[in-house]
């Protein structure tokens, strides 16, 4: 299981999953009570939920190493849900006044990137599989 390169994508990707429920994403003055507050997964429901059901999802995906069109549909999945949190990052962002981007922020790019890297490496496993079975 580890010789192979997707899964050390995934662990990296799984990593800094849950490293986003620590740290925050942005900081600045809210427009409601004009305090300065920042921006964490655990401070929203809906992005608390999204973020371990991900990270959850690629921990169990990394076990999935023989059903590679299933590791697959799950990495596909899994990016779309990040797209789906950066978007729910962003209208977060909008009930502040002024703020900026945490350094922590990188840590969505860095999911974003690992998981295309990791369903990248898992296609074209499966079409190696698939291309030496047809030899056979």
């Amino acid at each position: 299981m580890i010789q192979r390169v997707q899964t050390i994508w995934m662990i990296l990707a799984t990593i800094a999953i849950f490293l986003t429920l620590k740290f925050s994403f942005y900081s600045g003055t809210l427009i409601a009570d004009n305090s300065f507050h920042s921006l964490l997964a655990t401070d929203h429901f809906l992005l608390t939920v999204l973020t371990s059901a991900m990270g959850g999802g690629i921990l169990i995906n990394l076990f999935l190493y023989k059903h590679r069109t299933v590791q697959f549909r799950i990495c596909i999945i899994a990016i779309l849900l990040e797209c789906l949190l950066l978007f729910i990052y962003y209208r977060q962002t909008l009930l502040y006044s002024k703020g900026t981007l945490d350094l922590w922020a990188i840590f969505h790019l860095v999911i974003l990137i690992s998981l295309i890297f990791a369903a990248r490496a898992i296609y074209k496993d499966d079409k190696l599989i698939k291309d030496s079975n047809r030899l056979r």
